[in-house]
């Protein structure tokens, strides 16, 4: 019979030579919180989301995509695309650190966007407008051919219509240099159009968010009959670091900030995100739309 010492014992563990440390912590799952660039506070990434983006600490209004902002201001379901087969092209065969035709095809499989603006019709609380919204992520939201196309082609069918415009503005590069002459011909294009359609009597709310720069803010961006800002929204021509390097002098602080351009009178009303798309519905019955 065998006895107790030779048995083997399951229970104990085998005998082992390297150190056994401290019992790993569970961490926090990634991607559950996001770091504010207004406050600096940790924010649950759910409740900013159910806040449309926007901090429930200090209100700072974080980045949102075209597709987003559409979700965001028109009715559901009411949203219809137009001008998707414009699609950009590489006229110039420009290159930089890469080739512009191999840059738009990562940035559209980066985006899912074509190019940096959405247009089409849709209902915002059972009005009918023609609606366009620019998207920073898409090469900085800059305007190229067919950035200026669509709005252009909006524009019309928003004149033949007689149809309230709405272009919310996400652009931090202005005119889009891969492109050259053509892409600065859009400003005076876009602006054309706009000058027809304001001439048929239409109403033109033009809604600036971070960043509104460059090209755009110096050409449709600023031609709206009403113009609204999402709050400390960045907007001007060039940015502060090259104004004051050309000019030499102290500027005002926070001078290209929606609250100093709502004083100085360039714009006319910072609307928070959550109220923006009871504010244009509002607009377009007092103007008679």
């Amino acid at each position: 019979m065998d006895t107790l010492e030779s048995q083997p014992n399951s229970t104990m563990p085998e005998p082992s030579d390297s150190p056994q440390g401290p019992p790993k912590k569970r961490g926090v799952p990634e991607g559950l919180w996001l770091k504010c660039p207004g406050c600096g506070t940790s924010v649950y990434k759910k409740e900013v989301e159910q806040r449309l983006n926007v901090c429930p600490k200090c209100e700072h209004h974080f980045y949102v995509s075209a597709a987003d902002r559409i979700t965001q201001v028109v009715d559901e379901g009411t949203f219809e695309a137009m001008y998707e087969h414009l699609q950009p092209t590489d006229p110039l065969e420009f290159s930089d650190r890469k080739r512009y035709a191999e840059r738009l095809v990562g940035e559209q499989k980066r985006t899912g966007l074509s190019d940096a603006a959405i247009t089409g019709v849709g209902m915002i609380r059972a009005r009918r407008v023609a609606l366009a919204v620019t998207d920073s992520a898409f090469i900085m939201g800059s305007m190229g051919s067919v950035v200026g196309e669509r709005l252009a082609r909006l524009i019309e069918h928003a004149t033949a219509q007689d149809l309230p415009l709405i272009i919310i503005s996400a652009s931090g590069g202005g005119a889009r240099m891969h492109e050259g002459i053509l892409s600065l011909m859009q400003m005076a294009k876009v602006s054309a159009a706009l000058a027809r359609y304001d001439s048929a009597g239409g109403l033109f709310i033009s809604v600036l968010t971070n960043p509104t720069m460059g090209g755009v803010a110096a050409s449709f961006a600023s031609l709206g009959d009403l113009v609204f800002a999402e709050p400390k929204a960045l907007i001007g021509f060039a940015g502060p670091r090259t104004i004051k390097a050309t000019i030499g002098i102290e500027l005002p602080e926070g001078f290209q900030t929606s609250e100093f351009l709502l004083e100085h009178g360039y714009i006319d009303r910072i609307v928070p995100r959550k109220h923006l798309k009871t504010e244009i519905a509002r607009a377009i019955d007092y103007c008679g739309k």
